[in-house]
Formats: structure tokens, sequence, C-alpha cells
């Protein structure tokens, strides 16, 4: 083997994430980001960048090489073109103490911005435009007013010497006035994904990404661009009002969207995906949608809110396939799946019997095995404790890779059961043939592709279910009848088969 003695590997290649939730971009993603911003932004003096959200410095690192090539011919001398630069152009605000050094160091080679080895002469302190602020959350009624986080988790007294998560950025009422009402030409950046908010089985989860993209809209710059998970597509917990925002937005301009993490993130896996964006201020229109799939790319120019659509169809070739079901305007079973909790019995009910007794004697579906209740404690839906139900977990099987599951094996619960919370009531039936019928249309890969328009994360809600047309079931369901009966095409019929693994 002959060794490349030459090669001169990049320190931001190598650096472990700090979590599933603070990711470091890679380099190469961050060119790509750079990328979809017009050029002639790196050919002038008055260009000026923010990333309010620096971990690694990245971002400002690589706009700076592109500031060095584009301003050279106006500033030839190469030390005063960097002291313009870095002095003018570039503004950071980094999340830690620790990654405020880190950005420093990739950015003005010193941590110290007016250390002997920065590159940046002009500075008078150790800062630099690299700044980093001890922020302390502003709790109301126990809630943070900026984050939503909790004082019993995040107070002062709780965190001690943990990291508070009380980012600058996100917590002020006035970001402009951070860097003193300066008028940035770019925000960028990578920003945190979310913070856990509890501990134990009360344990959430907060998203924070959304925040930082509604404050740096506040700031009105002419481009917007950041890297976040995917699952604002379909909304969730906080980002129902996010998503609505973003959908009806038309100065989204360019969508990249990655449903495997691990094609923009090696080794990392995000349930959902992830994306990065490129917002514009003056210009308003449809938006180029480019699905990384495997190797493949699907791009596509259209509405990022389809009609009769409230999230959005991230597969461009999904579209047309949606668009023919939607013409039989059918019910759905969004309308009729139960809600989380079905019979009012949590994922961690214990006061069940293990054998079946007369006091006992409704069979209780749970994770794992299955017990005995009592009537009485059924807390809801007791009307559909006599009839056949079909039952799929709440929690989908499997990762990202395609080709996906979707949900877990349906089961059929005679009468005289109920389930807890691990699983959905997805339909009551009339008699055991009935609830076969059902089961057959579920293990088609038609509609567990329709539950995927939808489903971006590993749970699954009633919301799931929402483009899922109802069917006659007075006979049993195959692929090739459903195929027909929308009017498929060839490529139609062979998209859903490579994005759906058949059920056995």
């Amino acid at each position: 083997m002959i060794l490349n003695t030459n090669y001169n590997p990049d320190v931001l290649t190598c650096l472990a994430n700090l979590s599933n939730d603070e990711v470091f971009t890679p380099p190469q993603v961050v060119n790509r980001m750079l990328d979809m911003l017009p050029a002639e932004l790196f050919r002038s003096k008055d260009t000026k960048f923010l990333d309010p959200v620096s971990k690694s410095g990245v971002f400002l690192r690589e706009i700076a090489k592109r500031l060095m090539i584009g301003l050279e011919s106006q500033i030839p001398d190469i030390h005063e073109r960097a002291d313009h630069i870095f002095t003018k152009q570039l503004f950071g605000i980094a999340i830690t103490e620790l990654t405020a050094l880190t950005s420093r160091r990739s950015v003005y080679c010193s941590k110290r911005a007016n250390g002997q080895y920065s590159i940046c002469r002009k500075f008078h302190d150790e800062e630099g435009n690299l700044r980093f602020r001890a922020i302390e959350h502003k709790f109301i009624d126990g809630k943070c007013k900026y984050c939503g986080a909790s004082e019993s988790v995040f107070g002062k007294t709780k965190r001690k010497e943990l990291e508070s998560h009380a980012y600058e950025f996100i917590h002020t009422d006035k970001p402009e006035k951070i860097f003193g009402n300066m008028k940035f030409d770019v925000i960028i950046g990578n920003p945190p994904y979310q913070m856990e908010d509890g501990g134990g089985r009360d344990s959430s989860a907060i998203s924070l990404y959304h925040l930082f993209i509604l404050q740096a809209k506040k700031l009105n710059p002419r481009y917007l661009s950041m890297i976040i998970p995917a699952r604002w597509y379909s909304g969730g917990k906080g980002l129902d009002d996010f998503r609505d925002e973003m959908l009806n937005d038309n100065r989204l301009r360019i969508l990249h969207d990655f449903p495997e993490t691990k094609d923009c993130f090696p080794g990392l896996n995000i349930r959902g995906g992830v994306c990065y964006f490129l917002w514009e201020r003056e210009n308003r229109g449809d938006c180029k949608v480019i699905n990384h799939i495997k190797d493949e790319l699907v791009v596509d120019c259209r509405p990022l809110l389809e009609k009769n659509c409230s999230v959005f169809i991230r597969y461009n070739q999904a579209i047309s396939i949606l668009r023919k079901v939607q013409a039989y305007k059918e019910d759905t079973f969004g309308e009729i799946v139960s809600s989380r909790k079905p019979f009012g019995l949590a994922s961690n009910f214990d006061r069940f019997q293990i054998k079946k007794t007369p006091m006992f004697n409704i069979k209780l579906y749970r994770f794992g095995d299955c017990g005995y209740v009592n009537i009485e404690q059924i807390e809801k839906l007791k009307e559909i404790v006599d009839s056949y139900k079909v039952l799929v977990s709440k929690a989908s099987p499997g990762g990202d890779e395609y080709p996906h599951s979707i949900v877990s094996q349906p089961i059929i619960a005679e009468p005289q059961s109920a389930c807890t919370e691990t699983y959905l009531v997805i339909r009551t039936c009339d008699s055991l043939d009935e609830a076969r019928n059902v089961v057959s249309y579920i293990k088609t890969q038609f509609f567990r592709f329709m539950m995927s328009l939808v489903k971006n994360t590993q749970n699954i809600s009633k919301g799931s279910y929402t483009f899922v047309p109802l069917q006659d079931f007075s006979h049993p369901w195959t692929d090739e009848m459903l195929y027909k009966k929308y009017g498929l095409t060839d490529d139609e019929m062979a998209f859903i088969e490579s994005m759906i693994r058949p059920m056995e």
C-alpha cells in the first residue's frame, strides 16, 4: 500500500457529535448548503454572515474560504483581506463556552481572537466576532417564556454546573440588539434540535430548532438556511404552528430532504430524517424539492402544501399517487382510528391478573404479553370491549432504511378484550371474517405507503392514517386489487414497492 504523505485531514470531519440533538455539521454538508446561495454574495465586501448557533465554527470557516477567493481582486493584500473579512463580514454566537473556543480556533486559527497566532490582526479582545454569553432561563409559572424549559429541571438549584441550554439567540425579545442592530444578509447554521425536559417515565423532549428559525426571520435577512430534523413536516409536539408557517411561506425556495439521516450525517440516526433549506426574502414561488434517496436525487418544483393537505408530502414521486387516491373522495382511517390510550390504560398499567378469573375476565393486550382486567378498570370505550378489534402497535418497527415496514403485525383482538396504550384500535368489526379482511388491507404495501406520507417519526398516531382510504371489508384486499382500483402506473407501483417492505 502506498501512503499519501501529502494528505492533511480536516479535523472538523473527525469531531464526535455532542449528541443526536446537538450535531456537528460535516464540512461537505456545509459546502452543499453554501452552494445554494448566489455566488455574488462571496464577491462582495459588504455581505454579512451570521451563524447564531456555532458549535465547531465550520460554517464561518467555509464562508471565509470563499470570501478569501471572491475578494482577492478587490483586496489584493492577503492580510488586509483577512482582517476585513473577519472583522466586517463574519459573526457567530456559540452555544457553549467550549464551542466558542472551538469555533474561534476553527475560524481565527486561535482560541483567542487577538492571540499571537490569530490570522486576524484587528481584534482587541479575545472574543472577536464569535461571542458566548451565559444566559439564564426566564421562568414564568414554572416554564421558561422563551423555550418552555421546566424550572423544576433547568432552574439554578437543579442544574448547578450542568449545561443550562439557555441559548442566547432565542432567549431574548430583541435579537437585533445582540450585534448592535446590524443587518445580516445571510443567517446560516445547524441549531440544537431538542432538550430533554424531565426524568423517568414522565420525561419528554422539547423541540428547539424551530425557535432559531423563527428568531432568525425576525432579523429579516436576505437569505436564511438551516439544517434541521424533518419531523416538522407533519407537526408534532409544539411544532404544529411552525409547520403551518413554513408550508405557507412561499419564500422557502429550496428544500433538500434526507429520509435516511446517514445520507447526510454518516453514522447518525435521527428518526424521520433531516433536511436543509434556503429561504429567500425577495424571491417567492414554488419550492424546489430534492429527495435524497440512497444515491438517487429526485427533483421537482412544487408547492409545499398540496391541495386538501395540512402536512408536507416529502416524496416527489408520491404526489401523483396521492392525487389519484384523493380523487375518490373516500372516508379515511384517520376518522376512525382511536386516539392514544384507547381504553384509558397506560403502557405501564400493572393492576392486571395473569390468569383469567370470573372477576378478571377481560383479556388485556399489553407490551410483550397479555393479562386480564375487570370491566370496571376500563376507563374509555367500554362499548367496544365486546367487539372484534384490529390492533396495531403505536411504535413502528425498524429504522429509517428502505424499504420500510411502517407498522408491526396487526392483532385481531377477540370480544371481551381491551389493550393498553401500547396499541391503537384501528377498527372495530362485526365478525372475525371482517377483522381478517381489515388485516389483509393493513398488510398491503399500498396501505402502509399511504401511512408513510404522514408518518416520519417512530411513534404512530391517529394522524398517521390521514391519507389511508377506507375500503369495503366484505372481502380481503391485495395490492393488485388496489393498484387496479386507483389506476396506478407501473412506475407508481414500482415506487410503492421500493419504499415499503412486504409483510408476511
